[in-house]
């Protein structure tokens, strides 16, 4: 397993946001999350392409772009084309979710669906050995900093399984409510890459707060494997 960090974006102070960015680089991160949000799909609206655009220029972590808007399809090429490494859509509202996922990987970016907390993770079995990675959201998708939803880590190891019984070795990234408390079980029961955005952008020294996270993680890989 390839345990990794994704800092998300939408915690962060962005009157600093390169020197955020910068101390997440120094603290270890794997990638930046960037959460891109319509208004419609979900109550809020938050960053665009130009953002994506302007991480791309000062930063060369991959950039992982979370589509939570309600027509995905009309957005792809945009987001690709300013730099988003990682492009994961939802499977509630992606459709033709196998021709999204198609088009997203001839362009050689990563290809990843997103679950809410309410779908099941069968939803996702028509692609499910053609992903790059699956997103399990662990709070309700729409505002930062809200509590992880009891019970996730089961819908965490079922995702892994499926994904396993397809073939497919691609990652589950856990997006919601992660922090220190939380990581080592999420890892546990399958996680590869962790979201975290208040956990990290909200302490007092970001660097040591990804450190921090990726220790307790680290303890979940070890049980894993004891």
């Amino acid at each position: 397993m390839n345990l990794r960090i994704a800092p998300s974006i939408l915690s962060a102070d962005f009157t600093n946001l390169g020197a955020e960015v910068k101390a997440a680089e120094a603290g270890g991160a794997d990638m930046i999350h960037i959460d891109v949000m319509d208004g419609h799909f979900v109550p809020n609206l938050t960053m665009g392409p130009s953002m994506v655009k302007a991480l791309r220029r000062i930063s060369e972590l991959p950039l992982d772009v979370h589509l939570m808007v309600t027509d995905p399809s009309r957005y792809l090429d945009t987001f690709i084309d300013v730099g988003a490494g990682m492009l994961s859509v939802h499977v509630e509202v992606a459709s033709p979710l196998s021709g999204i996922i198609d088009h997203i990987k001839r362009q050689g970016v990563k290809a990843g669906v997103v679950m809410n907390p309410d779908t099941p993770p069968t939803s996702i079995s028509e692609v499910a050995a053609d992903i790059d990675f699956a997103v399990i959201m662990t709070v309700n998708p729409g505002f930062g900093g809200q509590k992880f939803i009891t019970g996730s880590e089961s819908k965490i190891s079922m995702m892994r399984r499926l994904l396993d019984a397809a073939g497919n070795s691609a990652p589950v990234e856990v997006d919601g409510g992660v922090n220190c408390l939380n990581a080592s079980r999420l890892v546990e029961a399958g996680a590869e890459i962790l979201v975290a955005g208040a956990a990290i952008f909200g302490a007092s020294d970001p660097t040591a707060a990804i450190q921090a996270l990726r220790r307790a993680a680290q303890n979940g890989l070890e049980a894993g494997t004891t």
